[in-house]
């Protein structure tokens, strides 16, 4: 029988951000960095919303398990996520593929990602695991799903989302009863299963799991010793337990925290440059569907110590300026006019430039003349004077990386090349 709790199920949770993704998709934006560490929304990385959501649900026990390129990833985490004390019962450990189990083997999946640091979670001793995606844009309260996780009395709790029935052939498809019990779980189906109480609708896979930490361990070991194992939840593990176990979709609306302007439950993978471009410009529209001003779920981050935006000059044709847009600090735009765009930290934008629809990543110089339009602009690319993007796309496609959409992602090595 459950003991009744006098404080929250998060207390005794920890979370486990699995964020070694390569996120080779995001093309050259993940060439020296892990997906995770992709900035967004003008002072963030996209792992500051996983790690936001632990720290507000109550979580204070988190691991991060990283891979692909980790460096930026894990200096983000040591600047900006080293607040928890171990003397308060507080702990945050990075813990990257080390060779922990075999001299031979790294992480072979996201179970095996686990696995591999059974000994550090069991020294925590937590009663809980929150297992956590790294690479979404979102904002949700876990303890919502750890409640329904012990009143079902689930082996496991997936955390799903609702989609269009036909828009979830890229997903992994929870087949769900009347309880939301899972009754199969299908990967990328060409027909996916409908809701019972909505067949236009199918439950999609976050990637979020909610375990006892005594049964998952049972389980990464069990599947550790299965030698055709991909070592991974969705292949493995998660189709496992639906067949021998207990599975439970909790439904994202349930748990999605939404300020009073936010209208729906927002959650993005941003794994895509037109997925990416496209979420940063929205945080530009005056009611944007995710609310980063949102004081009772804010999302942490590290905070350089940097001088406020300026904006210079004053004459026609020359007046620093920006209508619907977000402007970090250290920024300087001079004589320079920016519409719907997205500005990161340190970014110095020249004069009689204008950028419209315009994402540009952290140390970026725009030179004089520049006009760019629908871009992505990775970290300290130097633009030149007078150079022109978004007006011709058969010479944008020939001298950048340019999407079915028509934005233009632009490194420094492409400027190089002109």
């Amino acid at each position: 029988m459950e003991i009744q709790r006098t404080h929250p199920l998060a207390r005794d949770a920890m979370a486990y951000v699995l964020a070694g993704g390569r996120g080779s998709r995001l093309k050259e934006l993940t060439d020296s960095r892990a997906k995770p560490a992709v900035y967004f929304g003008g002072k963030t990385r996209i792992i500051d919303f996983a790690l936001s959501n632990a720290i507000n649900s109550g979580i204070r026990r988190i691991g991060v398990a990283t891979q692909y390129k980790a460096h930026s990833l894990i200096r983000h985490m040591q600047r900006g996520w080293n607040f928890l004390r171990p003397e308060r019962n507080e702990s945050f450990d990075i813990l990257p593929a080390s060779q922990r189990v075999s001299e031979t083997q790294w992480y072979q999946g996201t179970a095996d990602a686990v696995y591999q640091n059974i000994d550090i979670i069991d020294a925590y001793g937590p009663e809980f695991m929150v297992i956590l995606a790294g690479d979404h844009i979102y904002k949700m309260d876990y303890e919502m799903m750890l409640r329904q996780h012990v009143d079902t009395s689930a082996d496991v709790t997936i955390g799903c989302l609702e989609v269009p029935r036909m828009e979830a052939t890229g997903f992994g498809v929870m087949h769900v009863d009347k309880t939301d019990r899972i009754i199969d779980f299908v990967e990328k189906p060409s027909d996916p299963p409908g809701i019972p109480d909505n067949q236009d609708l199918a439950l999609a896979s976050m990637g979020i799991y909610v375990f006892r930490t005594a049964f998952l361990v049972d389980q990464l070991r069990r599947d550790a010793a299965d030698a055709g194992s991909h070592r991974d939840f969705g292949h493995d593990i998660i189709p496992y337990i639906v067949k021998h176990g207990k599975a439970v979709a909790h439904r994202f609306n349930l748990s999605c925290v939404r300020s009073s302007s936010e209208r729906e439950a927002y959650w993005r993978d941003v794994g895509t440059v037109d997925a990416y471009w496209e979420a940063n410009i929205d945080l530009t529209d005056v009611l944007p569907k995710l609310d980063l001003y949102d004081r009772n779920w804010p999302i942490w981050t590290y905070a350089e110590i940097k001088p406020p935006a300026k904006f210079v000059h004053d004459e026609d044709g020359r007046r620093g300026m920006a209508v619907s847009s977000l402007v970090s600090g250290d920024c300087i735009i001079s004589g320079a006019s920016l519409q719907k765009s997205m500005i990161f930290t340190g970014v110095r934008v020249h004069s009689y430039s204008s950028l419209s629809e315009a994402v540009v990543l952290p140390d970026v110089h725009i030179g004089r003349g520049a006009r760019l339009s629908k871009v992505v602009i990775d970290r300290r690319v130097n633009i030149p004077e007078y150079l022109v993007v978004g007006e011709d796309p058969v010479l944008d496609a020939k001298r950048f990386n340019r999407t079915k959409r028509g934005v233009c992602l632009i490194t420094q090595r492409m400027i190089d090349a002109l």
